[in-house]
């Protein structure tokens, strides 16, 4: 594991950063010491098994169990988990470092249309955090929305290291190295495993953090036919020019139709994840490319709030290039486009913009437009709409005398869920999220909000306990959702009591 003099000579690469802007990198941490172990009593075979996640649903009796690598117990019972684990493969041409896939479907879709892939950085800390991103309940809905499968990897690397050191992350985040292969097997297999043959070929949405950000870029190099687009905070290829072993991809014609976004901390200024931004946006718009240019005024490495961005820019790229009756993607259409100068916080329709576009931050409509302006003056996007309301809640009288109120909630792709209010009678009695997470990244969420845009693992459950019930009273218990701006749904109806 690098040392903080190690983090300083790096300058901010997405090991060094987590280190530096972490409040207490301890609970990132602890699950260290079993790593090794985990490692090698991984089978040499494939290791793959469904998951439903009914069988674990929050009104169930099972408590959460696992650690920071997993397994997780969901914070909803809609739609089911499956779960592959591959070992180190030491071999030449093998994926060096032990990897597991976890995936989301949303329940009873005729057809997954596309995979959204949701990519962890580089570094042990980076990759316990991403082992929680195939149960994000806000990442979730927008699959759910567009019949996608949501993917979660987590590459196990061995310590901190950004280069080709044993067990470092360069290993898996230049795909040429392993990861591209065993990526593509990960996505036959789940297709069998699911039930859905049409995961093997269908295209795919990428989001990497730092070097999950290198990942998709290179990626997009590699399969530019099959991405619908690509959303990179903190990362990209050309952020390791001066890193001699990692050889720059050749950037194919295609690669420049993929609408993309450059995402990045302006704490970062002077360092790699933003000097690499930079260049990829100016790289890529002198030839035509579809791409946004996004910094973020009150973050570095951390990814903040960016999903407000991500989300909404990713969802209107699926609109727009996904096909009703084929897996073959529409060409980018850039009739409603918007242009911004970057740097700047406005955008002006294309038609209207006066500078050069071939230097202008592209985004896809005026929608898109007013989220990216607000996101780029302020770091956030606030949203004033209420959240659905939850669902089926149920109150079950304990041994004990206290009632334990559960339920599930459908969560907005848009509005994300902050937490939830619990009443008995009408009058609040508990709050959820109950305690102030230890470190903030951005606004907090019900499930957690980390450094890398993840869920915190033990992940949060959908369960309330009245401890002081007035005896031999049977009480009407209701829950209101907030939505990740505080605005609350209406009650649920009344629980059922069991």
């Amino acid at each position: 594991m690098t040392t903080m003099k190690e983090n300083k000579q790096n300058d901010g690469n997405e090991v060094g950063s987590p280190a530096m802007w972490l409040p207490d990198r301890r609970s990132f941490v602890r699950g260290i010491v079993g790593l090794g172990a985990m490692i090698t009593s991984m089978p040499e075979t494939l290791s793959a098994r469904a998951i439903q996640s009914q069988s674990t649903a929050p009104g169930g009796e099972v408590p959460p169990v696992g650690g920071a690598w997993g397994p997780f117990t969901p914070s909803s019972s809609f739609g089911r988990y499956l779960e592959l684990a591959y070992p180190a493969s030491p071999g030449a041409g093998g994926l060096q470092i032990a990897v597991v896939y976890r995936m989301w479907l949303p329940a009873n879709i005729q057809r997954v249309r596309a995979v959204i892939v949701h990519q962890h950085g580089a570094g042990i800390p980076a990759a316990q955090a991403g082992a929680t991103s195939a149960y994000d309940l806000q990442w979730q809905a927008l699959a759910k929305k567009w019949d996608c499968a949501l993917l979660g990897p987590s590459y196990h690397v061995l310590n901190d290291a950004i280069d080709l050191t044993p067990g470092g992350a360069e290993l898996w985040f230049d795909p040429r190295k392993g990861s591209n292969a065993t990526f593509l097997r990960a996505l036959k297999e789940l297709s069998i495993q699911s039930g859905y043959p049409e995961i093997t070929t269908a295209p795919w949405v990428l989001w990497g953090h730092s070097g999950g950000g290198i990942w998709s870029n290179v990626m997009s190099t590699l399969h530019p036919e099959r991405i619908v687009a690509v959303f990179l905070r903190s990362g990209t290829a050309t952020m390791f020019r001066t890193m001699h072993e990692f050889i720059q991809p050749e950037v194919p014609p295609a690669t420049y139709g993929i609408p993309t976004m450059v995402n990045f901390g302006m704490g970062e200024k002077g360092k790699r994840p933003y000097d690499g931004s930079v260049a990829t946006f100016q790289e890529y718009g002198a030839q035509g490319a579809p791409i946004g240019f996004a910094p973020d005024p009150r973050t570095a490495h951390e990814c903040g709030d960016s999903r407000y961005l991500a989300i909404p820019f990713l969802d209107e790229c699926l609109r727009m290039r996904l096909q009703e009756s084929s897996q073959g993607l529409r060409p980018v259409e850039k009739s409603g486009s918007w242009l911004a100068t970057p740097f700047d916080d406005t955008a002006v329709a294309a038609a209207s913009f006066k500078g050069d576009p071939a230097k202008a931050a592209w985004l896809p409509n005026e929608a898109i437009a007013k989220i990216w302006m607000e996101y780029v003056r302020t770091g956030t996007v606030s949203y004033s709409a209420a959240p659905p309301a939850p669902v089926d809640v149920r109150a079950k009288v304990q041994p004990d005398g206290s009632v334990r109120v559960s339920w599930d909630a459908e969560v907005d792709y848009i509005l994300g869920l902050g937490g939830f209010i619990v009443l008995r009678d009408g009058h609040g009695i508990g709050r959820l999220p109950s305690n102030a997470p230890d470190a903030v990244f951005g606004r907090p969420l019900f499930q957690g909000l980390s450094f890398h845009d993840t869920p915190f693992a033990q992940l949060s459950q959908m369960i309330h306990v009245d401890s002081s019930p007035q005896k031999k009273s049977k009480h009407a218990y209701t829950v209101i959702a907030l939505s990740s701006s505080g605005v609350p749904s209406k009650p649920s109806p009344p629980a059922v009591f069991e």
